[in-house]
């Protein structure tokens, strides 16, 4: 080998030295501007998903809130067009809830009763339980009768002038309820059936 030989590669090995050091430099600046950019999305990101956030938070607030016979508190809250739900509150604690899936809501709280319309409206009262199954005359001039269709399974028939009115039934094992012109009627799952105007 000549010494111009030996130059020349040693002059290669350095141009490759030096090409790969400015390659990984390339590498480090673009790993960084996209770190950058990352860090930037990520913030604007989280600026976003705060709003939105914020958004599920305020959606999540009750409507509105009504005290109950029992010093409980209802928190009413509307999921759609005629789509409420009630959370029934005492001392931070949910004790249980209504939605209103297409019809009223009703439940039997140990003799309070509770009444959600697909208006969102709450009505609700102490005591006025008969035991069914049996005929019962109700508020508001209404006859109720209540038969038993099953395990924890009762049908009330609301029965006005002109015959049946309305038909509701307990089912899932949950109470219903019913709003009849201005009178609020709840069937428990244990046939007790209560009303008030």
């Amino acid at each position: 080998m000549t010494a111009r030989t030996v130059r020349r590669t040693a002059r290669t090995a350095r141009t490759v030295r030096t090409t790969g050091l400015v390659a990984v430099a390339a590498a480090a600046a673009l790993s960084l501007a996209a770190v950058s950019a990352q860090a930037a999305t990520s913030a604007a990101g989280g600026a976003h998903h705060a709003a939105v956030s914020a958004a599920a938070v305020k959606k999540s607030a009750p409507e509105r809130t009504q005290k109950l016979p029992d010093g409980s508190t209802a928190e009413i809250y509307k999921l759609g067009e005629q789509s409420y739900r009630a959370k029934i509150v005492n001392h931070g604690a949910v004790l249980a809830t209504l939605d209103t899936n297409g019809q009223d809501a009703g439940l039997d709280a140990n003799d309070m009763f509770i009444v959600l319309t697909l208006g969102g409206e709450v009505h609700a009262w102490m005591g006025g339980g008969h035991q069914g199954p049996g005929t019962f005359k109700v508020a508001g001039g209404w006859t109720v009768k209540v038969t038993k269709s099953g395990e924890l399974r009762y049908r009330a028939q609301i029965i006005g002038h002109d015959g049946v009115a309305a038909t509701i039934e307990t089912k899932d094992r949950h109470d219903v309820g019913l709003d009849a012109n201005g009178v609020y009627i709840v069937l428990s799952n244990g046939g007790v059936l209560s009303a008030h105007e």
